[in-house]
């Protein structure tokens, strides 16, 4: 069943808008076309939480922007997402082109508070997430015999094979160090289903509320400013610059994403603290995304 204020299926305009706003056309489903999709989903839409911080403050919004809000931010202010907006939009988009897709639910510390895509295509499955910030430039398959590695700069991720239960566990490891990750539920889930944690996410003391995280990613490389450091990672290599204050903050983030100055300002002028991104605080629902 759709949602009257969130149909699963985009409308032919919307459809073409984003198809435009990614660079691809319109293909049959196939490995390849998802494939191109991905990357062209990754590459061109950032993570990114100013866009939330803004619409919070001056539209009080308290739920995911409507597709045409998400599009219109991405083509008018370089704009992008969080989990939510990017992932489920994404699967609107995937389903909407004719491809096997549901919409699932991820375990952190607490229960259901990311969501992701897995793809059913030519027998096999593959896990798709356009909101995690990581670099999956490509669907990660989810037949596993081994571990699944992707790497760029200090950052480990780890996709395990599939338990008995089915379910797909993503292990982040920085310089080392397990630091973050999620369990993936294959069954099938809506939008619905994460109401109250998106709601939480709005929360006076909801990370995304009260930290800064933008992620753009690039082949091979890319930059994140977290809080008050910027990181670049390329290849294997990655370097770490701090940033003194919010004003310096601002210009590396018009700099790197491209967003206007005005509109970053106005989002920053709402933080209430820096709390990490990556940390516990991020695991609970409060800082679902």
């Amino acid at each position: 069943m759709e949602s009257a204020c969130f149909p699963v299926h985009v409308e032919p305009a919307i459809l073409s808008r984003y198809l435009n706003v990614l660079g691809v056309q319109k293909r049959t489903p196939s490995l390849s076309g998802l494939k191109e999709l991905v990357f062209a989903h990754l590459t061109r839409v950032p993570f990114e939480n100013i866009s939330k911080l803004l619409y919070k403050r001056r539209l009080g919004l308290d739920d995911l922007p409507s597709i045409s809000m998400y599009l219109d931010g991405i083509e008018c202010s370089h704009f992008g997402g969080t989990c939510y907006s990017n992932n489920f939009y994404f699967y609107c988009l995937l389903r909407t082109l004719g491809y096997d897709v549901r919409l699932c639910a991820s375990d952190m510390a607490t229960p259901d508070v990311h969501a992701v895509s897995i793809v059913a295509l030519d027998g096999r499955e593959f896990l798709v997430d356009t909101g995690y910030a990581a670099p999956f430039f490509e669907p990660l398959p989810r037949d596993l015999h081994s571990d699944y590695v992707v790497t760029l700069g200090r950052d480990r991720y780890i996709l395990k094979p599939r338990d008995d239960q089915g379910r797909s566990r993503l292990e982040l490891y920085r310089a080392g160090v397990l630091k973050h990750g999620y369990l993936v539920k294959p069954a099938p889930r809506r939008i619905e289903d994460f109401s109250r944690v998106i709601e939480d996410s709005f929360l006076a003391d909801a990370t995304f509320l009260n930290s800064i995280l933008l992620a753009r990613f690039y082949p091979g490389r890319s930059v994140v400013i977290h809080n008050l450091s910027l990181i670049e990672s390329c290849g294997e290599s990655c370097e770490i610059q701090s940033l003194p204050d919010l004003k310096a903050a601002q210009i590396a983030i018009h700099k790197h994403f491209e967003i206007p100055q005005n509109l970053i300002a106005e989002a920053l002028a709402t933080l209430r603290g820096m709390q990490d991104a990556w940390g516990d605080a991020f695991l609970g629902g409060r800082a679902a995304s």
